[in-house]
């Protein structure tokens, strides 16, 4: 008999589970170690030793390699090992590079993994996806992705859009009941749910049955094998420069080797002098350096609790012009707390904040005993009954499951001792119609100890309101006159006014022929009872995260559902509603074409009462003005804005699946801070791959220039080809690294945002590059022909003292690049990794030159201190010239 032809009781028995207390620890271990994780079979990677080949098919690379077969063909076989050597410490940098950089990727795509909330040893717990057993009972609601296949036990208004597997857009209602029938299809299978499925409605409860490989979605694996891999912008604009670079090195090749034979120089020595410059001109180590300053980026990232899950995102960040951002759990608390109650123009305080049920009930500031108030009494059970979510104790703390405003009027309720454990032994839910944002409101049918059935509805108090036909007033039904909605708006907006959600409860008395089947049927002609009045207070950190904001150009836009006066109250307490800012109400909103938001929009700072299906008019009104923009989300029907927006942004806690799925950045706390944090990081690492850039081709412009400028001058060359391939390996690799670790620089975020469509070397970078370029060049010729003109016979010492300045040079270039400005603008021990770096290189130099087993490799002669004094000062010239003249205009 197959899962879906069994009762829900013969399912439980047939695979060895209990839907009271969920599997043990000790029978997951047991059924994991049966069944495997439940993943779905990846493409083979390639092998280590594929990945280590691989660094060896750069095209510069193989002429490198030619060049040394033609070495040792005749006869210079030091110079063949050398070269070899030097290309193998190369090969394995790049190797453990791309390594870290495929590792950084498995740990984010580990963190960003979908969870669900299985039943484990008696407790609803939230396990990765790939945990999940058969035998494992798992929940899920309205947005959630269904994580294996799985037997319904119970469902309640349950819908899922299947068209991952089927192909049919329209959901599928599911019910627990067993389908009999030969070749029943997918699509008709109604009391089971498949892997990768997305719930779009309701709630409901399965028993896994199938895992990996042995689900529906295993059959059609191949399709969702590899994620793809985005190159992004900035990789493909390097990988223009990189072809321009092949270019230019050839023709300097060329150049350089024809020059050096027409003024007699060995045509070998001149042949290998033009490959080694070809390299020398080619940073083959930048993409490879990108991809790990990427990854370290997203790595820093994820500790300040953001995660990348499309590395465009990062470079996107750096360019955000408008945050907007959901107000509640954002840059609210997410704590919601009951703190007033109306009804019959009463108003009850209390006491106490967040989820402890601990707190009193005050009318005109005297403790009052909520059982001898039958109207407070009856506004709190009814407010529990219609609720999903749980208040549970651990750790002496006390943790909401569930969504937040219904914690708070659980939560309301507890503290007048009236826990819903209680409540349901004496009232029995027997149908529920789940919240939806179309609606506004949820709403359940309740049965009494007697048999007595009503409706008990809670929601947005003006939609309440409008479909309520009496009122509770002191005890007494009455109908809803316009005199009484007028009280009741009046409440609405007084609550409001002190910065209070406002949840309307009402009921409808149902008789005992009366049937429900919708809930349009169940909410219509109910009895007004009251409001519950709440505050999520902000985040403190919010307000100074929206002020820095402020100071780097971007402005942050509040998008909410709440009441437009409870959304001013908080958006002015954060500074976000200037004094002549604008607010913009939904049903306003929804009058407005795009074309007439635009006119307005950037005037806006807050929209209240709005759906999701508002987000999206909204990213489009802003991208049409020119902005970039982040739009945070949690909500299924917030995956089109967020996909939409430039920098898709969803919460980790209360996000559903869906929104996480369309968005580029995860918030792992729901903290609008977080998204302040994630931008600086995001400006930082794009910054940082420019410092690079700008010091791998300043150096290397630099090494083309003192090779070409000695052919010009009829000069012996000043470096031989193992020393241009040393200085390559030993200044342009680690230094350039250390950049990418870089921290911020002070003004970071007080710079207006980057255009998305600036170039590598805007801001002055081209300039940079040719002119410190330029500069190492002729110093390091100078160096070299100071030395040479002493004592020509002594070339090889004169061409020790050039490769020293050339390091040294390039070094001492390398702080000049962590600032925009001069080198004097940062404290150079700020990065440690950097100093490291350049001490590390400055050793390499100097084991080349005086170590005595290495100095016919390398053609080098101990150098006297005196030289070091012409090399020290020589390499200084690059960097502080401009920099002091830069600073004198400065002070001027």
């Amino acid at each position: 008999m197959k899962w879906h032809e069994m009762r829900a009781d013969e399912v439980t028995n047939a695979i060895n589970t209990d839907v009271e207390s969920g599997l043990t620890s000790k029978e997951v271990k047991q059924r994991e170690q049966k069944f495997g994780l439940n993943e779905l079979k990846e493409a083979e990677r390639p092998s280590a030793i594929l990945l280590f080949l691989n660094q060896f098919k750069d095209f510069m690379v193989l002429v490198l390699l030619a060049a040394t077969l033609i070495s040792g063909l005749l006869g210079e076989y030091i110079d063949a090992i050398a070269i070899i050597a030097i290309v193998f410490v190369n090969g394995i940098l790049g190797f453990f590079q791309e390594r870290k950089a495929e590792k950084s990727l498995e740990a984010l795509k580990e963190l960003s993994a979908p969870q669900v909330v299985a039943l484990r040893n008696g407790e609803w717990v939230r396990v990765l996806s790939k945990e999940l057993v058969p035998g494992d009972v798992v929940k899920f609601t309205s947005g959630d992705r269904i994580g294996a296949d799985m037997r319904l036990i119970e469902s309640k208004s349950l819908e899922v859009e299947e068209s991952a597997l089927t192909g049919e857009s329209l959901p599928v209602q599911k019910s627990i009941q067993p389908i009999v029938g030969k070749d029943v299809g997918i699509g008709d299978l109604t009391n089971m749910v498949f892997m990768g499925t997305l719930v779009t409605r309701g709630s409901g409860i399965g028993i896994v049955v199938g895992t990996g490989m042995n689900t529906a979605m295993g059959q059609i694996a191949d399709l969702l094998q590899n994620a793809e891999t985005m190159e992004t912008p900035l990789q493909r604009r390097l990988e223009q420069l990189g072809k321009i670079l092949i270019v230019v090195a050839l023709l300097l090749t060329v150049l350089v080797v024809g020059i050096g034979v027409l003024q007699g120089h060995d045509i070998y020595n001149m042949f290998l002098a033009g490959v080694s410059l070809a390299v020398a001109a080619i940073p083959e180590g930048l993409p490879a350096i990108v991809t790990v300053a990427l990854s370290l980026g997203v790595q820093r990232m994820i500790k300040q609790n953001s995660i990348v899950r499309k590395l465009p995102a990062v470079e996107t960040l750096g360019c955000a012009s408008v945050i907007c951002s959901d107000k509640t759990g954002t840059m609210t608390q997410n704590k919601m707390t009951v703190t007033q109650i109306w009804s019959s123009d009463k108003v009850w305080n209390v006491s106490g904040t967040g989820y402890h049920p601990h707190g009193e009930f005050m009318y005109r500031d005297k403790e009052i005993d909520v059982a001898k108030t039958k109207t407070l009494q009856q506004i709190l059970t009814f407010g529990a009954l219609c609720n999903s979510a749980a208040i549970m104790e651990k750790d002496n703390d006390y943790i909401l499951d569930g969504d937040p405003t219904e914690g708070a009027l659980l939560v309301a309720a507890m503290k007048a001792g009236l826990k819903k454990e209680n409540l349901y032994r004496s009232f029995e839910v027997v149908e529920e119609f789940p919240f939806d944002s179309v609606r506004k409101m949820m709403s359940v049918i309740v049965k009494d100890k007697n048999g007595k059935r009503f409706v008990v509805t809670k929601g947005a108090p003006d939609v309440l309101l409008g479909i309520s036909k009496s009122i509770l007033w002191n005890e007494r039904q009455e109908g809803l006159t316009r005199e009484y909605e007028e009280k009741v708006k009046g409440a609405i907006e007084s609550l409001a006014s002190q910065a209070l959600r406002t949840i309307a409860i009402a009921f409808k008395p149902l008789s005992s022929t009366e049937r429900i089947e919708t809930s349009y049927e169940a909410e219509k002609d109910l009895v007004f009872i009251g409001l519950q009045g709440m505050i999520d207070p902000p985040r403190p950190e919010v307000k100074q995260a929206v002020k820095e904001c402020r100071d780097a150009g971007i402005k942050t836009v509040m998008i909410t559902g709440d009441h437009v006066i409870t959304a001013k109250a908080i958006a002015k307490q954060l500074n976000i509603l200037p004094t002549n800012g604008k607010v913009l109400e939904g049903r306003e909103l929804s009058s407005l074409s795009v074309e007439d938001l635009e006119e307005i929009v950037d005037d806006v700072y807050v929209f209240a009462r709005v759906s999701p299906e508002h987000k999206l008019k909204i990213v489009k009104a802003l991208q049409n003005k020119g902005h970039i923009v982040a739009m945070t989300g949690d909500g299924v029907n917030d995956a089109p804005a967020i996909k939409a927006a430039d920098i898709g942004i969803s919460m980790g806690i209360t996000g559903t699946d869906v929104a996480k799925e369309a968005s580029s950045l995860v918030l792992v706390d729901d903290n609008f801070a977080t998204i302040k944090s994630a931008i600086k990081e995001g400006r930082n690492i794009y910054e940082n791959i420019r410092k690079f850039i700008r010091y791998l081709l300043a150096s290397n412009v630099g090494e083309i220039l003192v090779m070409l400028f000695a052919m010009i001058l009829g000069l012996p060359l000043p470096l031989v080809p193992i020393q241009i391939l040393w200085v390559n390996l030993v200044t342009d690799g680690l230094p350039a690294m250390a950049l990418g670790l870089d921290q911020p620089e002070g003004d970071l975020m007080k710079r207006k945002p980057r255009h998305p469509k600036e170039g590598v070397f805007s801001r002055g970078l081209g300039w940079k590059v040719v002119s410190r370029g330029f500069l190492i060049g002729i110093v390091t010729l100078a160096a070299f022909m100071i030395v040479y003109y002493r004592n020509p016979n002594e070339l090889a010492y004169a061409q020790t003292v050039a490769f020293a300045t050339l390091v040294m040079a390039q070094l001492i270039h390398v702080f000049d690049c962590r600032s925009e400005k001069s080198i004097f603008e940062r404290n150079p021990f700020e990065n440690m990794y950097l100093i490291g770096a350049v001490v590390s290189s400055i050793l390499l130099m100097l084991v080349v030159i005086y170590y005595p087993p290495l100095q016919p490799i390398f053609h080098t002669i101990p150098i006297l201190l005196r030289d070091w004094l012409l090399i020290l000062g020589m390499s200084a010239i690059p960097t502080f010239l401009l920099a002091g003249s830069l600073l004198t205009r400065k002070t001027a």
